[in-house]
């Protein structure tokens, strides 16, 4: 088990933007882009529209939650951006890790 990995620099949220495939559902629109490095990088996107500044940090940790503890199920070398829509806002965890799943199977990211 890995320590979490962020996407941090707006230029690395840029390249995922242009050059990744997106899947979305109710809660999520999820990004992934192939990194060429054995680990993922993981990048949170929560807007204002989504709430204030206590929603959008709880929705980000249940985000990061639903993702380490799921990590080692994951193919890896790819960067993700999670954008949360505002449907997320006052979800209970295993909603948000539902519908993250949810995201994870549609990329085709889960190991076989």
């Amino acid at each position: 088990m890995s320590e979490f990995k962020s996407l941090r620099k707006n230029w690395e949220f840029q390249a995922v933007y242009r050059n990744g495939r997106s899947k979305a559902n109710r809660c999520f629109v999820m990004i992934i882009k192939k990194n060429d490095t054995s680990s993922n990088r993981v990048g949170i996107s929560v807007s204002k529209k989504v709430g204030n500044s206590v929603v959008r940090h709880r929705t980000t940790r249940l985000i990061r939650e639903s993702y380490r503890l799921n990590q080692d199920n994951l193919k890896t070398g790819y960067d993700m951006v999670v954008i949360a829509r505002q449907t997320a806002k006052g979800q209970n965890y295993h909603t948000i890790e539902s519908a993250f799943l949810h995201l994870i199977d549609l990329h085709h990211l889960k190991k076989s």
